[in-house]
Formats: C-alpha cells, sequence, structure tokens
C-alpha cells in the first residue's frame, strides 16, 4: 500500500510557489526588499551635495560594517534573482493561458509600463551590473580611486554618455518602480476600487523622487554644481 507524501513546510511552500499566487507573492516580497534598497541607496547618495568629506564618510562607515554589508548584498541578490525568475515563469504562464494571439492587441486598459515591463526589467539589470562595475569595483573607471566617492562619481559623470545612459536607466527604472508598485498591492489583495486610485498616485510619487534624485546627481555634475 503506497503512503501519502508528508505534507512538510518545504513541500507546501514548493506547492504555493508553483500556483501563479505563489509566484506573484514572490514578485511582491522581494519588490519590497528591492524598492527599500532603492529609496535606501538614493538616500546615501544624496549626500554627494553635502560635500565631499560627508559622502566619503558614508563610504567609510558602510565599509566598516562589514557583516551586515555583505549580509545585505546576498539578500539583495538572492531577491533579484528570485523576483527575474518569478517574473519569466509569470509571463511563460501568461502566454501558455493565451496560445494563440489576438487579431488585434487592446491596449486600452494597460499603461506603457505595464507594457514595456519585460524589457525594461532586462536592461535595469544590465545597467546594475555596470553600476557595480564603474562606482563599487572601479574596474570601467578609468579614473578611479578606492575610497574617494566624491571623486568617482564627479570623474565618472563628466563623461557625458555615461551621464545620458545613466538617466535612461533611471528613466526606465521609474516606469519599472510604477508598475511594480502598483501590482505589489495588488498581488497582496490590497487593489480595491474605492483606493486605487490613491495607490497609483503614491506609485507615481515613490517613481518621481527615485527618478529626480538618482538625475538629480549626474545633472549636477555635467551643468557643473559637483565639482572637483
Amino acid at each position: 500500500m503506497n503512503s501519502l507524501p508528508v505534507a512538510t513546510p518545504v513541500n507546501r511552500a514548493f506547492r504555493f510557489y508553483d500556483a501563479t499566487i505563489g509566484k506573484k507573492a514572490v514578485m511582491a516580497a522581494t519588490g519590497v526588499i528591492l524598492f527599500a534598497f532603492v529609496l535606501g541607496h538614493l538616500a546615501g547618495n544624496l549626500q554627494i551635495f553635502e560635500g565631499r568629506e560627508k559622502i566619503n564618510a558614508y563610504g567609510v562607515f558602510l565599509q566598516g560594517l562589514p557583516g551586515m554589508l555583505w549580509t545585505a548584498r546576498l539578500v539583495l541578490l538572492t531577491s533579484v534573482i528570485l523576483h527575474i525568475v518569478a517574473s519569466i515563469q509569470l509571463a511563460r504562464l501568461n502566454a501558455a493561458a493565451r496560445p494563440v494571439k489576438y487579431v488585434k492587441t487592446d491596449r486600452s486598459h494597460s499603461s506603457y509600463a505595464s507594457r514595456t515591463m519585460m524589457w525594461s526589467g532586462p536592461i535595469i539589470a544590465a545597467f546594475i551590473v555596470f553600476h557595480i562595475l564603474h562606482f563599487t569595483l572601479g574596474t570601467v573607471h578609468p579614473n578611479f580611486q578606492q575610497g574617494d566617492i566624491y571623486s568617482n562619481v564627479v570623474l565618472g559623470f563628466q563623461q557625458i554618455p555615461v551621464s545620458l545612459a545613466y538617466i535612461f536607466a533611471m528613466l526606465l527604472l521609474g516606469q519599472h518602480l510604477y508598475h511594480g508598485v502598483y501590482s505589489m498591492f495588488q498581488s497582496l489583495g490590497a487593489a480595491h476600487p474605492s483606493y486605487t486610485p490613491w495607490l497609483k498616485r503614491a506609485a507615481a510619487v515613490f517613481a518621481l523622487v527615485v527618478v529626480v534624485g538618482n538625475c538629480s546627481i549626474p545633472i549636477a555634475v555635467m551643468t557643473g554644481w559637483l565639482h572637483l
């Protein structure tokens, strides 16, 4: 006589993830982590407007907490991987549910941000890799100076193509965040006709703050506000 498989917490977790709602939940949970990082990263970066000593001291502070720093990096890396995998699997499930394409696509109920999520995501991921190589490791920064964040940022953004690419990536990130934040609330069951408009406005404000804050740094360098 065959015995039924034991419903362990791990088995239940896998069964939950196999369902569409499980993948959406993973995307929402990892999205919260990534959104929190984006805000924290922005707050740290904006200290450059307080001068060289302030931003460089911030870098020294972070380097003095290697355990916390590497834990944060591992959590972020895991979140990014899970977020990407879940998004790809959801896209495949949606495609499989509609094997025959519509003769005419109705886009009246979808935003431009939602329609560009699948290609803006990979571009943002590629930008993150470049950003790490540029400002963290310095391998693609021609004038990288270890520990001198202020000089690295100014010298890096004095290269106009780099600044323009950075601004473009931030615009894509803003679109991604706008749709992602709103979708996150929907996935968590918080969407309701009475306050959905407020959620959309909150998502738009969040995305705008991130875009304006991040773009202000290369713009400040290109206009000579931040200089050596």
